[in-house]
């Protein structure tokens, strides 16, 4: 039968005649860029996320960047994050002019070990920026204190966890800013690119949308050298639908995410950890696997699809060369990365995909185990 990775078409048919009467809307206002869409889309994902502020930007790049911009990082500065991520978050870092500092995971969880990052602080350091990565956030309040005692700014990339939860306060709500993505594969995409930038603080929110917007406040007065980087009205539209579901859409992630660690169970397969002071989104169900590319040849010969988020950690990828880090450095996301294996995860899949999903990936565990 086969199971695809994300099923995108999916949910567009369940919320078909709203989408399209939204995207008819913008095409009738010719609200195009910024506008009352994006405007109240801001407002009310502000309230979802537990800040203060938000503003929208044209993808979840651009909204990590433009926060550490309007945070003052710059040339000369240093700022921590993790090498097991998308290229983005340090990437963002880059832009700005300061230098990405790498440190280690934690292995259960992939997010940012919270215990190597008082040993990578120097006079340089500004910043730090954990990764909520597969949709489980990081160990925010050991971070927050390290943040504090250094005065230090603290980015919450958040891109993968629009929902997630620690300790009860949602993702996006404890540091001093956050990035999310709504590139359309995320758990609230939109149709094409977005991003957004949520703050408690009102200056980071006003320098933001300064930024965002050629660095003018009122057109054609410009007080800084800013960018091209507004939401369009129709990806506003968009998700303003969306926003309305997201926590439906969670829920069933989570409930599809439980059925496959019943399946897996007594299997041997390595499943996700979810701690029990964290609220698991699921943007990502990754396995872990030391044959992860037979298994991936397995799978897909099945009509089976999956992803490895991600195989190269970024230290040992050649555009961070500059940075001088060496293969042996960050051990837990040299192994992560060579051992995760994505499943299907959406929040349509059902437990017959699943089922089939499992029954494969049991299959060649018990192989793996007889050839041990």
């Amino acid at each position: 039968m086969g199971v695809p990775f994300v099923d995108l078409k999916a949910q567009y048919h369940s919320i078909k005649e709203e989408i399209d009467a939204a995207l008819i809307g913008t095409m009738e206002s010719c609200a195009f860029t910024l506008g009352p869409e994006v405007a109240q889309l801001e407002k009310d994902f502000a309230v979802y996320a537990g800040a203060q502020f938000a503003a929208g930007v044209n993808n979840g790049t651009s909204a990590l960047h433009l926060a550490l911009l309007a945070a003052g990082i710059g040339p000369g500065d240093e700022v921590i994050t993790v090498p097991f991520t998308f290229i983005a978050s340090a990437s963002a870092i880059h832009y700005t002019g300061a230098r990405p500092v790498f440190v280690d995971i934690d292995p259960v969880t992939f997010t940012m070990d919270p215990a190597a990052v008082e040993a990578a602080i120097t006079p340089r350091t500004r910043a730090i920026v954990p990764v909520h990565l597969y949709g489980q956030m990081a160990d925010m309040d050991p971070i927050m204190a390290i943040a504090k005692k250094h005065g230090l700014f603290v980015l919450e990339d958040a891109a993968q966890a629009h929902g997630a939860e620690y300790k009860g306060s949602r993702a996006g709500s404890i540091g001093d800013a956050a990035g999310f993505s709504f590139y359309p594969g995320k758990n609230m995409g939109a149709a094409g690119e977005g991003g957004m930038t949520v703050t408690q603080h009102a200056e980071i929110n006003r320098k933001v949308r300064m930024l965002r917007d050629w660095g003018a406040e009122k057109k054609y007065h410009h007080e800084i050298i800013g960018y091209n980087m507004r939401l369009e009205g129709i990806q506003g539209a968009v998700l303003r639908v969306k926003l309305k579901y997201i926590e439906k859409w969670t829920e069933m992630r989570r409930d599809a995410a439980a059925r496959y660690n019943a399946m897996f169970k007594g299997t041997g397969v390595v499943t996700p950890v979810e701690l029990s002071n964290r609220r698991h989104v699921y943007h990502i169900y990754a396995i872990r696997t030391k044959e992860r590319a037979r298994w991936i040849e397995a799978l897909n010969a099945k009509g089976i699809q999956t992803g490895v988020h991600y195989p190269f950690p970024l230290h040992t990828l050649k555009a961070f060369d500059f940075l001088g880090y060496k293969q042996g450095q960050f051990p837990n996301s040299e192994k992560a990365a060579a051992e995760v294996l994505s499943l299907p995860m959406y929040p349509e899949l059902n437990a017959v995909q699943q089922e089939e999903v499992v029954s494969a990936v049991a299959a060649l565990q018990a192989e793996a185990l007889q050839l041990a």
